[in-house]
């Protein structure tokens, strides 16, 4: 089969005019950058179609090494949605470099499931990665000269919380020491790169509702305490509206195209193993409002992209989906089956059969939020006709719709069974409102250690004395109401990445917790995880090469 670069070339894509015009989208309030992508002012939402639009959460099994490919099952089902006559849209998150560069490649989608133009999204695309790169750097800087320019004023302080970030993997850059040399070149301090999805920038973008609120939670982030143990805040400084100016393009959400012409929105990107994982509030209510079906995804597994889409995203947001759609493989759940990642192709009933523990526990953990979900199997070439039956029956055991998608392959074409199999089960199961995981007036251990027994299976959340120190802030500032995130790893259900399966005995120790007051999230660290990724060893970087004036190794 033809690379998904290659497949990427050949499609014949329509003016991003004709493409905003299925929608009932006038040319006159398209932005365009190029031909074939274009932002849409989000001032088109309109709440009432959003009321009467069909959402559907695109969510998988424990992701492994093996690959499980959400996003282009979430692509595809968009593609069999229009092949049986519905009016779909997909909204999707944005790549970044850094992933693009290292181990994964690029993020939209695959085979004949992909949006497009690839390269451009995989690459800067309408530089709403940059934008945020440059907010959140520039506050940094202006943190640094404001320390600076006041300390003969007697202003220092005892605690900075905001680091800088960088769109690139470089373990080298994880913590480092500013400011030294000559007295002019500022204080010295401490300081250190997270990746630019894991900016809080980054998370107000894909959760602010408006510009409005927007300046609001850029106002509000909290960058650390003075000497005289106060808040100090973005709002302190009197630079939001800068901020703001910076990324006032990147707010309005990003209108492309996938590989059969269905509209697609992609828009804003943070991580679901050290973020929230959901593209914009934005984009999802822009979608909703031009599509009677909308198809959006959380990043990694259900347990951590489904889990913060729901207690996160649809909390803050109002929104709810009418169904998920759980995604897994036989390569994926072998793994989880305790079969060697070297073997995971080759036909093993007794690991699949094991792996599907794991797909168990993520229906029971989907369902609990009180969602309606139907599991799709996404295939791979050397699956086997037996164990993907063995599969389906075992869900009809367990009275869950299951569906093959082959989009990969086929297109929409190889979509259709899902896409039947969606529509069928929203028709016949009235959606119902959501049921959170916690309340909002639960303390942040009762939040952490319901989370923790629920979701992921522990027996007790462990706090470090970091942890119990920032517990205390948190009180103190009164804002314990904010949901909680937690940051771990996607390969388990518990924080250690080793662990496959549905792990027993075992607590969730939280290492530190970041307060984010501006995207209004309590972000807490379990076990050893990175929010600045290093390269691999032989990182995609090593195969992505301009050839004839083409672009090849994007994946």
């Amino acid at each position: 089969m033809k690379s998904d670069i290659e497949i990427a070339r050949e499609c014949k894509l329509a003016p991003i005019t004709e493409i905003a015009a299925k929608l009932n989208i006038p040319e006159s309030e398209l932005e365009q950058y190029g031909k074939y992508v274009a932002k849409v002012p989000e001032k088109l939402i309109d709440d009432e179609k959003v009321k009467q639009s069909n959402l559907i959460l695109v969510t998988a099994i424990t992701p492994t090494k093996a690959g499980i490919g959400k996003t282009t099952v979430s692509i595809g089902l968009a593609l069999g949605l229009n092949k049986i006559n519905k009016k779909a849209v997909v909204a999707l998150r944005e790549p970044s470099l850094g992933p693009c560069f290292g181990m994964k490649g690029g993020a939209a989608g695959g085979g004949y499931a992909q949006v497009l133009p690839m390269d451009k999204i995989n690459l800067h695309f309408t530089g709403d990665f940059h934008a945020i790169t440059s907010a959140h750097n520039m506050i940094s800087a202006l943190l640094d000269n404001y320390i600076y320019q006041h300390k003969d004023e007697g202003f220092a302080m005892k605690e900075i919380l905001w680091k800088r970030v960088l769109d690139v993997n470089d373990r080298n850059l994880r913590y480092i020491v500013t400011g030294l040399g000559a007295k002019t070149n500022g204080v010295t301090m401490e300081s250190g790169f997270d990746i630019t999805p894991a900016s809080e920038i980054m998370a107000i973008l894909c959760l602010a509702q408006d510009e409005q609120d927007l300046r609001r939670r850029i106002e509000n982030i909290l960058l650390g305490t003075t000497i005289d143990n106060k808040p100090f805040r973005v709002k302190d400084m009197g630079v939001a509206g800068a901020i703001c100016v910076l990324l006032k393009d990147a707010l309005h959400p990003n209108l492309v195209q996938t590989t059969e012409n269905t509209p697609a929105f992609v828009h804003g990107g943070p991580f679901a193993n050290i973020a929230h994982g959901c593209n914009s509030v934005l984009a999802t209510r822009l979608a909703m409002t031009y599509g009677d079906y909308v198809i959006t995804e959380g990043g990694f597994g259900a347990d951590l992209g489904a889990e913060k889409f729901y207690n996160i995203k649809c909390r803050k947001a109002g929104i709810a989906p009418k169904l998920t759609v759980l995604v897994a493989t036989t390569q994926g759940l072998k793994m989880h089956g305790g079969v060697d990642l070297a073997l995971i192709k080759e036909p093993n009933m007794e690991g699949l059969k094991k792996g599907l523990d794991n797909l168990d526990k993520h229906i029971a953990n989907i369902q609990s939020f009180g969602q309606t979900v139907v599991v799709c199997f996404n295939r791979y070439a050397t699956d086997a006709d037996e164990e993907i039956e063995f599969c389906r029956a075992h869900c009809a055991e367990m009275g869950v719709g299951f569906a093959v998608n082959n989009a990969f392959v086929e297109g929409g074409a190889g979509a259709v069974e899902l896409a039947e199999l969606v529509v069928k089960t929203i028709e016949e199961n009235p959606s119902a409102p959501l049921n959170f995981t916690y309340d909002d007036n639960d303390s942040v251990e009762v939040k952490a250690t319901k989370l923790a027994q629920k979701i992921y299976g522990a027996d007790k959340v462990i706090f470090s004395a970091a942890a119990k120190k920032m517990l205390a802030k948190i009180e103190e500032l009164g804002v314990g109401h904010y949901p909680i995130c937690v940051a771990k790893t996607q390969y388990s259900f518990s924080a250690d990445a080793k662990a496959y399966g549905v792990p027993k005995n075992f607590s969730i120790n939280i290492k530190d917790i970041v307060l984010n007051c501006g995207s209004e999230m309590i972000v807490l660290i379990a076990g050893e995880i990175m929010r600045m990724p290093g390269l691999p060893k032989s990182p995609q970087a090593e195969r992505i090469d301009i050839v004839n004036g083409e672009i090849e190794g994007l994946s």
